[in-house]
């Protein structure tokens, strides 16, 4: 991804900054498109992961739709001129007003979480003289083998509806009279490494879709969200994720019926790798037990470290070639001992001044960004 003149590009630019490579992102949505040409898939991007305009426009360019979670994600995608036909909004706590709004707007589905939320979506389109399209999310109990603040489809998780509570789905169902079923959803997490986990989803999508025609219920499409990870340990290694892979698994164990729609509400997996956060090393800090590279970024451009011990590959652009024979804990600048982006790093021997690069910041990194310390917002830099 780096080479010695965008490197040394680099000196021009008041770090931090994020750096996105285009090209890479080219590169995947490519790949998705021809991994799903041909089948009835249909692929949103979870907004969540990325907003910057740029990339969006990127998306858009593919034909993806958009998956969103909260009202402003709605309007944002809009903005950016995503159709609202192609827009999914799930959540476990929407709003009156963000229910409103995308009634109005027209989307292509409300990914209902709970009973209560069913009959209040029912009540406001009833008010407004609108028919709501659903999919209900279902907690399938699927373990994504994740980290725990990042999995979403277990019984103890906010998300979903849980199985024992179908029996009262199916009785508020019939009662409603102002919402449209189309499809199932689900969602089990993120970051997944072990397809062999979406196997497991397939089959518990299989066993839901058998209640539902049993009831004679035909639902339009099926969601499986999204989840696929990314290999934060050697992104230039596998730059873009086995998708191949992941699609033949919905390909070969989930029975769609005739003419069903099969959609995925991809994120990270899309952006992840198409983005690095460029920083300048401040100070070198011997310790006794080890020593500290204090960099000019910090949690405040990169938070997943500090919030569930993410890794991202760290490296020394100005000494690019030579030998990592030292260990750092790379730290940032904010007042709190968890702004630290990894411990016992090795790096060439590093200095002031020093170019740091961590990759594969493209999702989670500029969106969840802060100014926490009033520090000014990060650059964005493209190639």
């Amino acid at each position: 991804m780096f080479n010695k003149e965008i490197i040394a590009g680099f000196q021009n630019h008041k770090t931090p900054f994020y750096y996105y490579d285009l090209t890479v992102l080219d590169e995947t949505l490519k790949v998705i498109n021809d991994e799903i040409a041909g089948f009835n898939y249909k692929v949103h991007y979870a907004i969540k992961a990325n907003t910057n305009d740029r990339i969006l426009a990127k998306i858009k360019e593919y034909g993806l739709g958009i998956d969103c979670v909260s009202g402003n994600e709605i309007k944002w995608a809009i903005k950016n001129r995503f159709e609202p036909g192609k827009i999914a909004f799930a959540g476990v706590g929407k709003t009156d007003e963000e229910i409103e709004y995308a009634l109005k707007t027209g989307i292509f589905t409300f990914n209902v979480e709970s009973l209560p939320e069913l009959e209040v979506i029912d009540t406001m389109a009833g008010k407004m003289g609108l028919e709501a399209p659903i999919a209900i999310r279902f907690n399938p109990n699927v373990n994504a083998k994740t980290h725990y603040y990042i999995t979403t489809g277990l019984e103890e998780n906010k998300f979903g509806i849980n199985h024992w509570e179908l029996s009262a789905l199916f009785e508020l169902l019939a009662k409603l009279t102002n919402i449209k079923l189309l499809g199932l959803h689900f969602h089990i997490g993120s970051q997944i490494l072990d397809l062999s986990v979406f196997k497991n989803l397939c089959n518990r999508v299989n066993d839901y879709q058998r209640e539902f025609s049993d009831r004679g219920i035909e639902i339009h499409h099926i969601n499986v969200g999204g989840g696929l990870g990314v290999n934060y340990q050697n992104p230039d290694g596998e730059p873009i994720p086995d998708f191949k892979t992941y699609f033949q698994i919905f390909k070969k164990f989930l029975n769609l019926r005739p003419n069903q729609e099969l959609h995925f509400e991809l994120g990270r997996s899309v952006v992840a790798q198409c983005a690095s956060l460029i920083s300048r090393v401040l100070y070198i800090k011997e310790g006794i037990k080890t020593n500290f590279t204090i960099l000019d970024a910090g949690m405040t451009e990169l938070i997943r470290p500090a919030l569930y011990q993410s890794f991202h590959l760290i490296q020394n652009l100005s000494k690019l070639n030579d030998d990592p024979s030292s260990k750092y804990d790379v730290v940032g600048p904010i007042c709190e001992s968890s702004d630290c982006f990894g411990k016992a790093i090795a790096l060439p021997k590093t200095e002031r001044g020093d170019i740091i690069a961590i990759r594969s910041v493209g999702a989670y990194g500029e969106v969840m960004s802060s100014s926490y310390n009033l520090r000014d917002k990060a650059a964005v830099v493209y190639r």
